[in-house]
Parts: C-alpha cells; sequence; structure tokens
C-alpha cells in the first residue's frame, strides 16, 4: 500500500503541474499582446509567476517523495527488527545458559530482551544509505579550498570479537563546485560505524561514499581508536591505539596537499 500511495500523489502532482502549465499559456497569450502594445510588461509578471509556481510545485513535490520515502524505510526497518527480535532474544538465553547462568533469575529475567534491542541498535547502519542521510543537502559553491571537520565521536562493533572500538574520525575534502552539509559528514560516519566492522574497511568506506557523493577534487578520512579486542582481552594493551587512513585524488597524488590536511586535523 505504501508504494500505491507514494505513486498515487507523484500522478496527482504532475496533473496539477500540467492544468498549471495549460492554464497558464491561455493566460499568456493575451499578456503578451498587452505587453507589445503598451510596454506595460505583464508578460515578464506572468513569466515569473509561472516559473515560480512551477519551481515551488516541483519543489514541495519533491520535499513530499522524499518524506514518504523516509518513513516508509522507517516502517520496513521497524517491522524487520520486530520481526527478528524473538530470535535474537532467544540466542541471548541460550549464550547465557552456555555461560552457566540462570536465566530466571532476576537480574537476568529481560537480560536477553535488552541485549538484543541493544545489538539492533549498534547495527542500524545496515538499513541506512548513504543518498537518504545526505537528503538533498548538496550544494553548488564556488569553494577550492580544504573543508575539514575533524574530532567526530565513533563508536563501532569488531566484526571478529563483538566488542566495541571507539576514537574519533577526520575528515577533509576539495571541493568541486560543491558542498555539503557538515552534519551529513558526521552521520555518514554514524551509518557506517553501526555495522559489524574492521577499522580499515570503515576508513575506506567513509571516504568513498563522500567521493561518490560529491565528486569533489579528493577525499581524507583518518581515524584514531581504541580497540577493546586488545585492551579487555588478548594482548591486554590498554594505552594502544590504531590509526588507519585514506587518500582519494589530490589527497593521494599532491604531497602538499596531503600534508596540509594531515597538520590541520593535528594543530587545527
Amino acid at each position: 500500500m505504501g508504494s500505491e500511495v507514494w505513486f498515487g500523489t507523484v500522478r496527482t502532482r504532475l496533473l496539477q503541474v500540467w492544468y498549471i502549465n495549460r492554464a497558464q499559456m491561455e493566460y499568456q497569450k493575451p499578456a503578451e499582446m498587452n505587453g507589445h502594445c503598451n510596454g506595460t510588461g505583464k508578460q515578464l509578471v506572468t513569466d515569473f509567476r509561472y516559473n515560480n509556481g512551477f519551481s515551488e510545485l516541483s519543489l514541495e513535490t519533491k520535499k513530499t517523495t522524499v518524506q514518504q520515502r523516509k518513513q516508509h524505510e522507517t516502517s520496513r526497518k521497524d517491522a524487520e527488527d520486530e520481526s527478528r527480535l524473538p530470535a535474537l532474544e532467544a540466542a541471548y538465553s541460550s549464550i547465557l545458559r552456555g555461560l552457566g547462568e540462570d536465566t530466571d533469575r532476576q537480574g537476568l529475567l529481560r537480560t536477553p530482551l535488552r541485549a538484543a534491542k541493544a545489538m539492533q541498535f549498534l547495527t542500524k547502519g545496515y538499513h541506512e544509505d548513504v543518498y537518504d542521510i545526505l537528503n538533498d543537502a548538496i550544494f553548488d559553491e564556488d569553494h577550492d579550498e580544504i573543508v575539514i571537520v575533524k574530532d567526530i565521536d565513533m563508536f563501532s562493533l569488531c566484526e571478529h570479537h563483538l566488542v566495541p572500538f571507539f576514537g574519533r574520525v577526520h575528515i577533509g575534502y576539495l571541493p568541486n563546485k560543491k558542498v555539503v552539509g557538515l552534519s551529513k559528514l558526521a552521520r555518514i560516519v554514524e551509518m557506517y560505524s553501526r555495522r559489524l566492522q574492521v577499522q580499515e574497511r570503515l576508513t575506506k568506506q567513509i571516504a568513498m561514499a563522500i567521493s561518490e557523493a560529491l565528486q569533489p577534487a579528493g577525499v581524507a578520512v583518518v581515524i584514531e581508536a581504541a580497540h577493546m579486542c586488545m585492551v579487555m582481552r588478548g594482548v591486554q594493551k590498554m594505552n594502544s591505539r590504531t590509526v588507519t587512513s585514506c587518500m582519494l585524488g589530490v589527497f593521494r597524488e599532491d604531497p602538499k596537499t596531503r600534508e596540509e590536511f594531515l597538520r590541520l586535523t593535528k594543530n587545527a
């Protein structure tokens, strides 16, 4: 039903555009004659009203379509999460019993359900798409210097042990006549980090997503993170940090541009 409502709304909007177009063209004919005869410029007024009305209607249709798509995706995600929740809850109950715990004791009665919901939240990035996140927040702008957003907090789950790694992300890009809303860069980080990850892949995914969406002259991403699989278990090195980078375009090809980015992320 969601698809039928969406197509019905689009069809209605297109019909509205067609009727406005026809009515304005009929009205424009006498306006053109008056404009030629007395120089009042009614043609310009008519053209302005027609074009402006069309733009406003198109923008409204576009916004409505995006909102309906987001609502549909949210509903679908919620339905999928709800359907998978019992299986996750049962799996956590099995894990607790495998550890020798009594799942019927007071402190653990609702633990499997809580753990299942927590895991769904920590991996919610699988349901998200970079173009939905950007949501038309790409703008034409004649800016040809590096744009940097640094110290973006990041939390993710190591896919090898299902324990957290967390740290900071620094992003820079050199625009090619287009810029993106700054908060969208942080949302891209959030989308890819809310999945089972390794830091190397996470770094590249962020850089590639920005590059494909903006087509900039270059993209640079650096992540510095602490991995609980090295702190809580294994070698148990409390102060270890892992640094990964991905350089695309001019940041890979031009050492001076790369050096400027690295210097600004350290000292700015």
